[in-house]
């Protein structure tokens, strides 16, 4: 097993609240991570029909064969337990009783969020980072082969190709999950829908313009885009709200959680195609939003990031928040650092006036400096 940084939050997490709940993608590690960190403890899935049918009848039931409580792997597959969780918890006072697991975002916490308010803690553990990846010396040394392959554990411990991994998991999870919870009728449809959502990764989000492409109303395409998202498919990174500025747009920008998944979405599949493919930049900004979002995740931290743009195209990939602190940064898929690289930086620092501010670049190349009062980070260090 590749060591995980969120370990340590979760034993934090463990030691404070009686219920802890780990969510994030299919085959992201969750199960691997729990059962690493609690060897000892009982351990079911509801994916079973019969457990599932015994939690959802008899929770109350259920639950006594656990006494020292148990790791309930995709615990939103029966929400009367839940309910039930609520007065063994209380009754029993111990921390870190019970841990629930779950690959459906808002399915889930909807649920904790009613039965278990304030004694559940939440960990969001997401594919691989970079950082996990470099002590192991798994790392890719290719920009373009991070972009192609992505970060699914499964795809640094087994011997399978990133292509032949990615297209089952559409069919084996993406398709079949969104099917599930949205009794999708046209699967040619979906199909293509998912195809031109991932497309759109690193982009600001045209609803009208996805639904003309896809074939089907705004109406479907926002309520497809919602399943994706509860599906940790994609996930939304929205204009940062400041009082400084001209206005502003308010579109979020779309990004697939794995670069690797709307790489093979995009028919990717060796990573010498991503040298000249047109989307390129696209899904190297996607990798690098998604380095910064499991920074944060992986600490336990549940802030958003953001992105800034004015009615005129100027643009700052990330905006980050630190206290009353501000970080902009520009994310460059090229080898080189040009000289007009910084403007964007400039006038959004110049927005921000008194608020303290910090800029940066991430780009494609390999080596680390300063310029201008700039950080210039290489992708590899992220």
């Amino acid at each position: 097993m590749i060591p995980r940084q969120a370990a340590s939050t979760l034993q934090r997490l463990l030691a404070g609240f009686p219920v802890v709940t780990v969510t994030g993608p299919r085959q992201s590690g969750k199960t691997t991570l729990v059962r690493a960190e609690l060897e000892s403890r009982a351990y079911l899935s509801l994916e079973s029909p019969g457990e599932r049918e015994f939690a959802q009848s008899s929770p109350r039931d259920f639950l006594r064969r656990f006494p020292d409580g148990a790791v309930i792997d995709e615990a939103q597959r029966a929400p009367a337990l839940l309910s039930e969780l609520q007065s063994v918890i209380d009754s029993d006072g111990r921390m870190g009783l019970f841990v629930l697991t779950g690959s459906h975002n808002l399915s889930l916490l909807a649920g904790v969020s009613q039965s278990l308010a304030g004694r559940n803690g939440i960990l969001e553990l997401l594919p691989l980072s970079l950082a996990e990846l470099r002590p192991q010396k798994l790392a890719p040394r290719r920009m373009e082969e991070c972009l192609q392959k992505g970060f699914y554990p499964a795809l640094y411990s087994r011997p399978v190709t990133a292509h032949d991994w990615l297209q089952s998991y559409i069919v084996t999870y993406a398709e079949r999950d969104a099917r599930q919870l949205s009794a999708i009728q046209d699967l040619n449809a979906f199909q293509r829908f998912l195809r031109l959502t991932a497309a759109r990764t690193g982009q600001l989000l045209n609803m009208a313009g996805l639904a003309n492409d896809s074939g089907v109303s705004e109406r479907t395409t926002r309520h497809w885009l919602s399943i994706l998202e509860t599906c940790y498919l994609i996930h939304f990174v929205r204009s940062h709200v400041q009082n400084f500025g001209k206005r502003l747009i308010k579109m979020p920008k779309l990004y697939f959680h794995d670069v690797g998944l709307a790489a093979s979405l995009l028919g990717i599949q060796t990573f010498d195609q991503i040298i000249a493919h047109p989307l390129k930049g696209a899904l190297f900004e996607t990798m690098v939003v998604n380095e910064f979002l499991k920074a944060r995740r992986n600490a336990g931290r549940r802030d958003q990031l953001h992105f800034w743009r004015d009615n005129i195209g100027t643009e700052v990939d990330l905006v980050l928040e630190n206290g009353q602190a501000l970080a902009g940064i520009e994310i460059k898929a090229g080898s080189r650092i040009a000289g007009d690289a910084f403007g964007s930086l400039r006038k959004w620092q110049r927005y921000a006036g008194a608020v303290e501010t910090h800029l940066g670049v991430v780009y494609g190349g390999e080596e680390a400096f300063e310029r201008e009062g700039v950080s210039i980070l290489p992708w590899g260090d992220l």
